[in-house]
């Protein structure tokens, strides 16, 4: 089977292939939130999704190395977009409906949330670009994250998340929400408004245990 990721357009239309399952609705709980838990199988699926989201290198706006499960996704409610910084419109504009959706949240979901921006583009957007990119939009870096890096290596994680394109001016604009610790994982659509990223957003938050 041809991989689907080189038919999405900014339109979003295609699939987003996740550990252990293809996405066929809007969610999936990849080892489902409501199992019964123990140290061997937290391990355990933890280790799967290491090695379905990779732990490659990536490097962040302040040109701080991480790995992309370990220091990024790990443990996190996370909500995942892809940009480039020489995009004109499309990017700055999600910037500023993810700004929106943020200030809708309650300090205590809000805290919770950490913004994923990664490159599509990554032999341009030096990690320079990328702070620059943030200084324009005035986004809170407290809980957003633009990741750079190795072209392969971006490449390589994009392709994982389903939303590879050749052409970078091709990109979607089709985000990804998860909750590593209960492993469900959703897609955003690129059409629903900040109050209703925001609700999804809120329910990640809350299925969390404890």
């Amino acid at each position: 089977m041809k991989k689907l990721s080189n038919l999405i357009t900014v339109l979003c239309l295609g699939l987003v292939l996740l550990p252990h399952a293809a996405l066929s609705k809007d969610n999936v709980s990849v080892s489902g939130a409501a199992a019964v838990s123990s140290p061997t199988s937290d391990a355990a699926a933890e280790e799967k999704a290491r090695k379905y989201f990779t732990d490659l290198e990536v490097i962040d706006q302040n040109g701080k190395k991480l790995r992309f499960y370990s220091d990024v996704l790990k443990d996190r409610v996370v909500l995942i977009s892809f940009i480039f910084t020489n995009c004109e419109f499309a990017c700055p504009m999600q910037a500023q409906k993810l700004k929106q959706t943020r200030a809708m949240m309650v300090p205590a979901i809000k805290d919770e949330v950490w913004y994923v921006s990664l490159s599509v583009d990554p032999e341009r957007d030096t990690p320079e670009a990328m702070k620059k990119f943030a200084k324009r939009q005035d986004v809170d870096e407290s809980r957003w994250i633009f990741l750079t890096g190795d072209k392969q290596n971006l490449e390589t994680i994009v392709r994982k998340l389903g939303q590879y394109t050749p052409d970078v001016e091709a990109h979607t604009t089709l985000m990804l929400a998860g909750n590593d610790r209960t492993r469900h994982w959703t897609r955003v659509m690129p059409m629903l408004k900040p109050a209703g990223i925001a609700q999804q957003m809120r329910a990640l938050v809350e299925e969390t245990p404890g």
